[in-house]
């Protein structure tokens, strides 16, 4: 009898251990994996075809779109200005719209709509994000070569559980995502 009971004081013992144990990283993953990719309908569905960027109404090129969304759909995307004719000039080349916030790089941004222009250097882009109604600098940070030969991609924000990155062509940003 006394057996049986230190038997299950052990068990139960090992059993909470473990429970406790792996916790913390059920709780992160929980957390990180309530976001994740944006289907094509939502990226439509919150993404202007036409965006308002300063004075102008930029056409977008919404087969470049990609973005994350969240369990209470709140989402984070951007796409692809078709800038040609306007008075873009090089400033900026991609719509982002944020709506919960975000850090990329050294870059933090509250919800909002933003607009992104690169500058290409020689092992790295220099990344910045203007307020897309008034066109004030939010800031910059430097986005470095993807090193694994992954896909070349216009646009894409992949979701925290993957890997935390903004990716524009062979060049990222490590991003975090506020509360």
């Amino acid at each position: 009898m006394k057996r049986q009971s230190a038997m299950r004081s052990i068990n139960l013992a090992l059993t909470l251990g473990l429970a406790l144990t792996f916790a913390p990283g059920s709780l992160t993953t929980q957390q990180k994996s309530a976001w994740r990719t944006a289907t094509p309908a939502e990226l439509a569905a919150a993404l202007p075809a036409r965006a308002p960027v300063e004075k102008e109404r930029i056409e977008t090129e919404m087969r470049t779109a990609s973005g994350i969304i969240d369990s209470r759909g709140k989402l984070i995307a951007g796409v692809v200005l078709i800038t040609a004719g306007y008075s873009a000039d090089g400033k900026y080349s991609h719509y982002f719209l944020v709506q919960s916030p975000i850090t990329i790089g050294d870059v933090s941004l509250v919800p909002g709509s933003y607009v992104i222009g690169w500058q290409r250097g020689e092992d790295s882009l220099a990344v910045t994000f203007y307020d897309a109604t008034t066109g004030a600098r939010r800031g910059s940070a430097a986005a470095h070569r993807i090193s694994n030969g992954s896909r070349v991609e216009s646009f894409r924000l992949w979701p925290p559980a993957e890997h935390s990155i903004l990716q524009i062509g062979r060049f990222y940003l490590p991003y975090t995502l506020g509360e």
